[in-house]
């Protein structure tokens, strides 16, 4: 037996077909556009996002002559879709996780007293990362658009609900409850959408979809739509959650860092929602068939990789983002060199929409190595920053950090990171966890594997990062920095 999953991400779509030791048996991907139409605003196109699905679900398909038995999906979080009920097309483009044109709309509800209960109700806070204020944006400024919500045409979702939507051809409007509890929509402890949280952001609950476990059936995909294949979808989970799953975190206490287009730290606190302190986050990391949920504290860091990839395509110091690791390690220090990479905001555990990047330090003798350095040195200090504030909430130090995702194949990186942190950072062999945590729990729920005692045998050590001396003096120089990058986009 083996799963299909489909890792629906902010740049691409990732599809991988998993056997039952958990092997990665064929993959695809397919990239799709980035929208920006404006300064701090970031949209995809729906279409395309179907579409980079379905070539890349044809290219793992070809590649093995394993059929699959079930699938799983998981998705960039928070970003607020909409699409016609009746004809599959969008009424406009999806608003991304990244997006930041809502920050006067967070800050208007923070004035008038509304952030304590919202994050009483959701364990989160007043942001523009969020999907609620996404959707009130749109309320306001696309009517068009959202009379079709009110008239009930037009469907409310996040990635995960619109893909589940064109795999069914229709019939299943629906989101698990690790990507509920993104939007501020969702009542985390009692488990449902929130009337009193759809009526503060003004969205119709009739528009939402219905909240299911995180693993089970949920529907099968439509022959028609997809490959002539009919087979149940299984998993759902948001990819920071997925992450979580794939890389066997399945215990209290239990930690991971995803390296992405931004970085994620997530440590399981059990079936506890711990009220969020420090600049975090209280979030559903998991709903169970039988309606039990487990929960973690989340540190959201919005740009790490993003921050290499602007090196190459937006600086051309490099020509892929591997690169990055050897023009890097070409340098023994940053000279001095600070990167903030706050290209959209900062997120914990500073929690600044205004926040914008900035480079300090720069002198006559400063070359291109050196800034690769200070923006490995910056993802590793923003991680350090949000494990800090974790250890400050929790009262607890993390025993190791398991790491996955792109920069994750960085060894510089890694060992700056071990550093940083004063624990060993654990890599493992297949890296793609996010993907391969949706495969689990689709699996999981069709009885490709009967336990996560049994998923806990999957996972295997690439490499053990050991903790060597941690370099203090940057470490302030980077707060320093930070500090001196707020605020100034309210400049304008």
């Amino acid at each position: 037996m083996s799963v299909l999953t489909i890792d629906a991400g902010t740049t691409g779509v990732t599809a991988l077909i998993v056997g039952e030791n958990g092997a990665v048996l064929a993959r695809g991907y397919q990239e799709f556009a980035q929208h920006y139409p404006d300064s701090g605003w970031v949209e995809h196109n729906a279409e395309e996002i179907w579409q980079a699905t379905l070539a890349a679900c044809r290219t793992a398909l070809d590649g093995t002559e394993d059929a699959p038995t079930c699938l799983g999906i998981t998705n960039q979080r928070e970003t607020a879709v909409l699409w016609d009920r009746r004809r599959a097309t969008a009424p406009r483009r999806a608003i991304v996780w990244q997006d930041r044109r809502t920050a006067g709309i967070c800050a208007e509800l923070r004035d008038a007293g509304h952030e304590d209960r919202v994050t009483e109700l959701t364990g989160l806070r007043l942001d523009p990362y969020f999907t609620a204020s996404k959707l009130t944006w749109i309320s306001r400024h696309d009517t068009r658009a959202w009379s079709g919500v009110l008239a009930g045409d037009v469907a409310v979702g996040t990635v995960d609900s619109y893909i589940v939507w064109r795999l069914t051809g229709g019939r299943r409007h629906v989101t698990d409850a690790s990507n509920a509890s993104r939007t501020l929509l969702y009542d985390i402890r009692a488990g449902e959408w929130s009337p009193e949280l759809c009526e503060l952001f003004g969205v119709p609950l009739s528009a939402l979809p219905e909240v299911v476990p995180s693993y089970g059936p949920v529907g099968d995909t439509d022959p028609e739509e997809f490959f002539d294949l009919r087979i149940p979808i299984a998993g759902i989970a948001g990819d920071q959650q997925a992450a979580m799953f794939g890389q066997n975190c399945y215990l209290p206490g239990s930690s991971k860092c995803t390296y992405g287009t931004g970085s994620f730290v997530l440590v399981n606190t059990g079936g506890e929602a711990i009220d969020p302190k420090h600049g975090l986050l209280s979030t559903v990391l998991w709903q169970h068939p039988d309606g039990r949920l487990d929960y973690a504290l989340e540190g959201s860091i919005f740009v790490t990789g993003a921050a290499v990839q602007w090196l190459r395509d937006g600086l051309g110091l490099i020509d892929t983002a591997p690169q990055s690791e050897a023009l890097a390690a070409s340098v023994q220090d940053s000279g001095g060199v600070v990167f903030v990479p706050a290209l959209t905001g900062l997120g914990a555990p500073d929690w600044d929409p205004h926040a914008r990047g900035a480079i300090f330090g720069i002198t006559r003798g400063t070359g291109r190595a050196h800034l690769a350095r200070a923006t490995l040195e910056a993802i590793a200090f923003e991680v350090r920053d949000v494990v800090d504030a974790m250890a400050a909430a929790s009262g607890t130090e993390l025993p190791e950090l398991r790491v996955d995702g792109g920069a994750a194949a960085n060894d510089l990186l890694c060992q700056l990171q071990a550093d940083q942190l004063g624990v060993s950072v654990a890599r493992p062999r297949i890296q793609e966890t996010t993907a391969l945590g949706a495969a689990f729990l689709a699996g999981l729920g069709t009885g490709v594997w009967a336990s996560t005692e049994e998923l806990m045998h999957t996972w295997q050590l690439d490499r053990r990062f050991e903790p060597g001396d941690r370099d203090e003096r940057a470490y302030r120089r980077w707060r320093t920095a930070v500090e001196r990058s707020k605020g100034w986009a309210e400049l304008d």
